[in-house]
């Protein structure tokens, strides 16, 4: 018996990517998935659009929606639950995978460059967070999975250049994850932060870092195995959690 049947899940940022490796493994254990990105035509460097994942998730069997949506435009936001709510009634995961990173030294750091890494990772998660978190109060459940990184605690310099604001926007949203489990733990919803071990095979990751070797890097696989199990999660079980995913698969017998 699939673990989420029935359920209905949320993935910003899958249009490839981690993003997207969960949202067909939501789909995959019986998950109706809204598939929300920017992307609907394919670029040649960053393969993926909403809608091939759309069609991945239903050659599965599965339902799926794509909706394009920009994290950072509250009204696009709420037309997204709105979406949700009225193709399938209700909203269960929402998993904030959406996420830019840019790389530069402080002194050839655009302000904008900084202001659009921060706004993407942290303030979208908080508009799509408070977007959706009133029809899980009235359902009484909920779970909801911020996607962090290493980045966000690492003190010591890596081959991966994800730049400064990145790790700053991941620390935040590992802060705003504590706040927000203890805020929503009386309407019975989970809030959990994930992240990869270390360095992800992504059409992303290897966009970013065309030189490095990628033969070592990690598949998406166990932050899958991860976001299923925190998407089955509500305030009763496994809440206000920041962890890897191999903590996590190897704390719950996951792998």
């Amino acid at each position: 018996m699939t673990k989420l049947k029935g359920k209905v899940a949320i993935v910003t940022g899958s249009s490839r990517g981690i993003g997207k490796a969960i949202a067909l493994g939501l789909a995959r254990e019986g998950a109706n998935v809204v598939v929300a990105a920017r992307t609907e035509t394919e670029i040649e460097q960053l393969p993926g659009t909403i809608h091939k994942t759309a069609e991945e998730i239903q050659a599965l069997g599965g339902r799926a929606l794509a909706v394009r949506c920009n994290v950072i435009a509250e009204q696009e936001v709420e037309e997204m639950i709105r979406k949700t709510v009225e193709e399938f009634g209700r909203v269960d995961v929402l998993v904030n995978s959406a996420a830019v990173a840019y790389y530069a030294p402080l002194l050839e750091m655009p302000l904008r460059r900084w202001e659009l890494v921060l706004r993407v990772n942290l303030t979208g998660p908080f508009l799509c967070t408070k977007a959706v978190v009133p029809t899980m109060m009235e359902q009484r459940s909920g779970s909801i999975i911020n996607i962090s990184s290493v980045d966000a605690t690492m003190r010591i310099k890596t081959p991966v250049r994800t730049g400064l604001p990145y790790g700053v926007s991941k620390a935040g949203i590992e802060r705003f994850t504590w706040g927000l489990a203890a805020e929503l733990g009386q309407y019975n919803i989970a809030v959990n932060a994930l992240k990869p071990r270390g360095a992800v095979d992504t059409p992303g990751m290897r966009f970013m870092n065309p030189d490095l070797d990628w033969s070592q890097w990690d598949s998406p696989d166990m932050m899958v195995k991860a976001s299923v199990f925190l998407a089955t999660q509500d305030a009763t079980g496994v809440s206000g959690m920041v962890a890897t995913d191999e903590e996590l698969c190897t704390w719950h017998a996951l792998i």
